[in-house]
């Protein structure tokens, strides 16, 4: 599987969650996929759906700025608008098992309200 494919099927993952089409991310996921976060660790597939899937209304739009393909890795940097004027920056890498992901890891970015810098408090530890 080229480079170009494993772009397109981020792009497909991206719009489909976009769509709230659950199952179209469920099956573009391995049976054995996980799910990094700085708020969840190493999550496994029906976790991170009873956990992490919302629904994707709260989006006003998002931009794939960059996607970076290296064999069966891909890093992934987009530029998110929420509906409530926040937005942010969020880097994910991708690791494949042929055409399916079988990894996510979320980097978080800086994130904003209306323009402005707003800044997070770290979670408790």
């Amino acid at each position: 599987m080229s480079s170009t494919d494993k772009a397109e099927i981020i792009r497909a993952i991206f719009a489909a969650y976009l769509a709230n089409d659950r199952h179209r991310v469920e099956a573009a996921f391995t049976d054995d996929f996980h799910f990094t976060s700085p708020y969840d660790d190493d999550l496994d597939k029906p976790t991170y759906f009873a956990r992490c899937w919302r629904d994707s209304g709260w989006i006003a739009s998002h931009e794939l700025e960059r996607i970076f393909v290296e064999g069966d890795e891909a890093f992934v940097t987009y530029r998110c608008a929420a509906r409530d004027g926040n937005s942010f920056r969020n880097t994910e890498f991708f690791a494949f098992d042929g055409d399916r992901v079988k990894r996510i890891d979320v980097y978080f970015g800086a994130t904003y309200k209306d323009g402005k810098f707003v800044k997070m408090n770290a979670p408790a530890a």
